[in-house]
């Protein structure tokens, strides 16, 4: 009798254990089968992740995650790869993306007669008196300068003579200058009496003519007489740019300004699945009507997380290559250019207040050193100014690429964000120390470990399509300081490198506080989005140079598998 009692007792016993190690909820998905890094530094490195609609549920050793499985939990064997929190592009242009992949790209480009081979391929497919667009162009990065160049910019002559039927737009890499030949010219009436427009120019050579160069807001000039596309050409242009991030294991996307056209579009692809990205929105700051607007209804906080709209861009200066970057000092390579501030500071000022009010997040692009301070010194004033709306304002500098060192410290004091892709000094940094000279190179240019240290958060990115929007080559940049060719062997200024650990966090946890979501995403943690990028190899350990030769494997939104390669 005693020994059935026992009986009893003991498969009582099993039952309750067995009972407490099955979860109450069956997962949709677990995932498991290779490394998969956290983000948090309590858990680092787990072997499973389970998940339930769109949020993650459960983590742990792949044991303990089999208390989720019921009979419709799906699997994913990672074979090996390896698993991070979902890759967040902290700054770039998604319909640039896209149009880059439908037009001329001159990324690759090495020489002039290089360009002007690829413009008369596409103009011999294209109907005479139409538009031929491209971008990604870079005079510092030729192997050579065509003849008769102009202070290191290329003249339309032979493109013109080249291509007389079709106005032809080129835009540099950096999209702060232009090269448009004679044709586009003459449409837009631009001659050897044209003005230079406030914040830019019109740069002219011989008998001051023009050379086909329009720099920064001289662009505009041209680009009003460029059609605009129609709607059927704008969802192309996205689909192809959505597409291209997945590919690249991206999984959030910062969108450095956009027009409410474009707003439209990303609510209409999110309302019917196709955005797949979550979409973190800042709002064109040279459109006072979109401005206007927001600011009398709010901010809006998507609660599918797919477009949120909090932010507005704005700009103070240009960039380095072009000469438009805004500098304290003049350029060491041309004395008496300080670059260009390209919208009157007391309009930037007005906006940051109005913005502040509201409760806006501001973003404003600076690179020179003179653009960084004057809009600290903005900050600086809306912070004092609105006080309680400024408690946690997240204030952003995007680019942030030269900074005096008097003005570091500040970012930190501020808890301005420092928005920086690290891809720009590896494709920057051999041409730019032309630009400033050796002192300004080492005092603040790239000083991503000095503002890490001061205690500032940086959110990496690609500010694609300026660079390709590969989180993978900014990652390697971060952690290398190299060209993407793998020069010089141990960096530029080496001890700005990030560690690996660091170079992962502006990527995922910190780009996610940069747009006020750190809750939601930038790490595996439960209750957080089930947003994944998964790599053939391992990044945090694998040799620096392997780190190119990586390849996503699968990007996962939400619970769902957005892409996966062949």
């Amino acid at each position: 009798m005693m020994k059935n009692l026992y009986l009893i007792a003991l498969l009582g016993t099993l039952m309750i254990v067995s009972c407490s190690q099955k979860a109450e909820i069956s997962a949709d998905l677990i995932i498991s089968g290779g490394s998969i890094y956290t983000g948090n530094a309590d858990q680092a490195i787990v072997e499973a992740v389970a998940v339930l609609d769109d949020q993650i549920i459960g983590l742990g050793s792949k044991q303990e995650m089999k208390k989720y499985q019921g009979t419709k939990t799906k699997s994913v064997d990672l074979s090996g790869a390896t698993m991070y929190p979902g890759f967040i592009e902290g700054h770039a242009h998604i319909m640039g993306i896209g149009q880059n992949l439908i037009n001329i790209d001159l990324m690759e480009t090495k020489n002039f007669s290089e360009l002007i081979d690829i413009v008369v391929e596409r103009a011999e497919l294209t109907p005479k008196g139409e538009w031929i667009i491209g971008r990604g162009w870079h005079q510092d990065k030729w192997t050579q300068l065509p003849e008769g160049a102009s202070n290191g910019f290329p003249i339309h002559d032979a493109l013109s003579a080249a291509v007389p039927d079709h106005p032809v737009y080129l835009k540099h890499a950096s999209g702060h200058m232009s090269l448009v030949n004679a044709k586009a010219m003459e449409l837009a009436k631009i001659n050897s009496n044209t003005p230079d427009p406030a914040g830019g120019a019109v740069i002219k050579g011989l008998g001051k003519q023009p050379t086909g160069i329009l720099n920064e807001t001289a662009q505009g000039l041209v680009v009003k007489y460029i059609p605009e596309e129609t709607e059927l050409q704008l969802e192309q242009t996205l689909r192809l740019a959505v597409q291209a991030c997945l590919e690249n294991g991206i999984t959030g996307f910062h969108q450095a300004g956009s027009s409410l056209r474009d707003i439209n579009l990303f609510k209409k692809f999110a309302a019917e699945d196709e955005l797949k990205l979550r979409m973190f929105v800042m709002l064109n700051g040279r459109d006072d009507e979109l401005l206007d607007m927001y600011f009398e209804k709010g901010i809006e906080v998507d609660s599918m997380n797919k477009v949120t709209i909090r932010s507005v861009k704005l700009y103070s200066d240009g960039a380095l290559g072009s000469r438009g970057a805004w500098l304290l000092e003049p350029y060491s390579d041309s004395p008496t250019e300080y670059g260009h501030n390209v919208t009157p500071m007391e309009r930037v000022e007005a906006i940051t207040m109005k913005a502040a009010a509201a409760g806006f997040q501001v973003c404003i692009h600076a690179i020179g050193d003179r653009g960084n301070r004057e809009v600290l010194d903005i900050y600086e004033r809306a912070i004092s100014t609105y006080p309680e709306q400024m408690a946690d304002h997240r204030f952003r500098i995007e680019h942030a690429q030269h900074i005096n060192g008097d003005d570091i410290p500040r970012f930190a004091e501020m808890n301005v964000i420092p928005a920086m892709q690290a891809i720009h000094m590896a494709s920057d940094r051999p041409w730019a120390i032309d630009r400033l000279g050796k002192e300004r190179i080492e005092e603040g240019a790239y000083v991503w470990q000095s503002l890490l240290q001061q205690g500032s958060r940086i959110v990496n990115g690609t500010d694609a399509p300026v660079e390709p929007v590969s989180p993978l080559a900014s990652f390697y940049a971060s952690v290398s300081r190299r060209t993407l060719t793998g020069t010089p062997d141990n960096g530029y200024e080496p001890d700005q490198k990030m560690t690996r650990e660091q170079a992962l966090r502006s990527y995922t946890l910190d780009a996610a506080y940069g747009a006020f979501e750190e809750e939601l995403k930038g790490s595996i943690e439960v209750g957080k989005l089930a947003d994944f990028t998964i790599l053939d190899k391992d990044i945090m350990t694998i040799p620096e140079d392997d780190i190119l030769k990586t390849e996503v494997v699968m990007t996962i939104i939400g619970g769902t598998i957005v892409y996966q390669a062949n």
